[in-house]
């Protein structure tokens, strides 16, 4: 299990266009990922999760990453977030 801390950047947070591209980049993984938002276990597979957390401007997170290539998905989705 890896994990991460990121602090969302982007003016918008994390809308309907990210919160997909977020999702198609996590499907491209065998691991699970996670995302720990204000208390909540969010699916990264599941954009209507991500949307529904309300991910706002500078809002930080933890992403979990588990299991197969564990550290390359958690590197790739944390540069997703750090830059969208």
């Amino acid at each position: 299990m890896k994990k991460a801390n990121v602090v969302i950047e982007n003016e918008t947070g994390l809308h309907a266009r990210p919160a997909t591209e977020l999702a198609k980049l996590a499907m491209k993984y065998k691991c699970s990922i996670n995302l720990i938002v204000n208390g909540k276990l969010i699916d990264a597979r599941s954009p209507l999760m991500i949307m529904s957390a309300g991910i706002k401007h500078k809002t930080e997170l933890e992403i979990i990453c588990d299991g197969e290539n564990e550290d390359l998905a958690l590197e790739d989705v944390k540069i997703f977030l750090e830059n969208n």
